[in-house]
């Protein structure tokens, strides 16, 4: 019976023309492969069940790469098995090989994204005292975007290299003179300073993402850090984009460096009449009922004399830089309200001694009186 059946298969075979038989022999290799994964990705998947988030998620996101890669590991000997030339043998080999390596660097991408976002999960932007989740969602999405270039720059380089043609100009590009090689460097200069001076923002952090920041005349808060630029989002919602080496080069302001809790400054110049303890106590309640007040500080100083009034200092602190802000307005708004139906006589007033007065009334007097002799 078996020899029966040999003689009948080799019947077939020997009927079947080549391109068909090796057709049948690659089709067959990706359906086998197909079951060995539905198999493997099943037992895999109840060996994480019970594990933590990265491994069941790795899992779940790798289950095309992982069909592709068991496709192509079976290919292999199916390649060998199949009545192809040896041209043919050549291609399908070096396909496989470079669906390897785009494979490899896919997984390896992937792998990337889901250990930084189930890392960031334990962050939380949104809350009030946030310094600790900007630290660390600053600095890996900063060092995945660098790590997801060197991966994606390694992935190229070892499928190009598998090129022979592309290989050898490499080896005669690097034994040539160093002329290709400076151009080269000129050329890249700008992303190879970008990279670096993203990996310098990673580990020293002078910006994070959701800091406020003053930056060329303009404030509003950092809204993405990508791996080239910086978008800030400004009061107004413009967005200013700027490149990375820009906050390694030149100065700028970070409300936000340690902590989001700013202390707001109002200055007013009032009459030297006004009451300054009033006018203290006054403050103090205005601030007492605000909702924007986080009830650290609250001072009025008179800071400085000038010639017709006095300054005036206010400070008041709130919990973050927008409402500090708010704060600031609602204080001014409030003071000036009371200032006006209390004591309005100090306001800044304009003072003449009576001497001026007089001279300045008979010269009045004077030019109207030659104003109506010119008439006549």
């Amino acid at each position: 019976m078996e020899q029966r059946l040999e003689d009948y298969l080799s019947f077939v075979v020997s009927w079947l023309p080549n391109w068909l038989l090796a057709m049948i022999v690659l089709v067959a290799a990706v359906l086998v492969g197909s079951l060995i994964h539905r198999f493997v990705f099943r037992i895999l998947t109840r060996i994480v069940a019970q594990r933590d988030l990265f491994w069941r998620s790795l899992v779940s996101r790798t289950e095309q790469p992982m069909r592709l890669a068991i496709v192509a590991w079976v290919m292999v000997p199916a390649i060998g098995i199949a009545p192809l030339s040896d041209q043919q043998t050549g291609l399908l080999r070096h396909g496989l090989l470079l669906c390897f390596i785009l494979l490899i660097g896919w997984m390896a991408r992937t792998t990337l994204h889901i250990w930084t976002t189930v890392y960031l999960r334990r962050f939380k932007l949104d809350a009030e005292d946030n310094l600790l989740a900007r630290k660390h969602v600053t600095q890996s999405r900063i060092l995945e975007r660098v790590a997801a270039t060197l991966i994606i720059g390694f992935t190229l380089s070892f499928a190009l290299m598998t090129f022979p043609a592309v290989r050898q100009y490499g080896v005669s590009l690097m034994a040539s003179a160093g002329v290709a090689g400076i151009v080269l460097g000129l050329a890249l200069q700008p992303v190879l300073k970008n990279l670096f001076a993203g990996i310098q923002l990673a580990i020293t952090q002078p910006i994070r993402i959701d800091d406020a920041l003053l930056v060329e005349g303009e404030w509003g808060k950092v809204e993405e850090i990508t791996s080239t630029y910086v978008v800030v989002k400004l009061w107004d919602w413009r967005r200013m984009i700027l490149p990375l080496g820009y906050f390694i080069e030149n100065p700028f302001q970070n409300w936000t460096r340690e902590g989001a809790a700013l202390i707001g400054t109002v200055m007013i110049y009032l009459d030297y009449t006004v009451p300054v303890s009033v006018l203290r106590q006054k403050v103090e309640e205005i601030a007492g009922k605000s909702k924007l007040w986080d009830r650290q500080v609250v001072n009025v100083a008179v800071t400085d004399f000038k010639q017709n009034v006095m300054e005036i200092r206010i400070l008041v602190s709130a919990p973050d830089a927008g409402k500090a802000f708010d704060l600031r307005c609602e204080v001014r708004e409030k003071l000036v309200d009371f200032i006006q139906r209390e004591y309005p006589h100090a306001l800044p007033q304009v003072r003449a001694s009576g001497t001026i007065v007089e001279e300045a009334r008979a010269a009045g007097l004077a030019a109207t009186a030659d104003g109506r002799t010119m008439q006549q």
